[in-house]
């Protein structure tokens, strides 16, 4: 499993043991989304229909890129934490935190998220962009990490394994 400080999904290893649990807390985590005034109800819902018909893209393919994606994000998220480290050291040392690599990290899973036509993981990553509150920006990776983890539950549980 990716060994990382303070992440959502060691947590849910410790406390679960089946991928019917994992899913149950990644579901808890994600709807907590819906105390958010920018979040609507059907953000939260990924339709691969509007994909296929928006970029005239086959099934397969489609669900070829989520799964990419689903890699991409749980792969991703150490290097988010990384840098939110590496600004709270300089926050707690005086200095001037840079947002700009964490922002730029953003901004790169946001073109994957646009052109997948993911809504949840949209705002987000627009979120994290905007935020400049180094606990609120994990809190929203918690929920991108959750809301990933629920377009391919199977992948995601597979890509923390590896």
């Amino acid at each position: 499993m990716i060994a990382f400080a303070n992440n959502l999904s060691k947590k849910i290893f410790k406390k679960h043991d089946s991928l019917e649990k994992y899913l149950e807390h990644a579901k808890e985590r994600c709807d907590e989304l819906k105390n958010f005034a920018e979040f609507k109800a059907e953000d939260h819902i990924y339709s691969m229909e509007t994909t296929k018909e928006e970029l005239g893209l086959d099934d397969e393919l489609i669900d070829s890129l989520l799964e990419d994606y689903v890699v991409q994000i749980i792969t991703t998220l150490p290097d988010f934490r990384q840098i939110i480290k590496k600004m709270r050291e300089d926050q707690n040392s005086g200095k001037s935190m840079d947002f700009k690599p964490l922002r730029d990290l953003a901004h790169k899973n946001l073109g994957v998220a646009r052109n997948l036509r993911i809504k949840n993981a949209q705002k987000i990553l627009a979120s994290i962009m905007k935020k400049d509150d180094l606990d609120e920006v994990e809190r929203f990776l918690e929920y991108l990490e959750a809301c990933a983890i629920l377009l391919k539950p199977e992948i995601a549980y597979r890509t923390y394994l590896s």
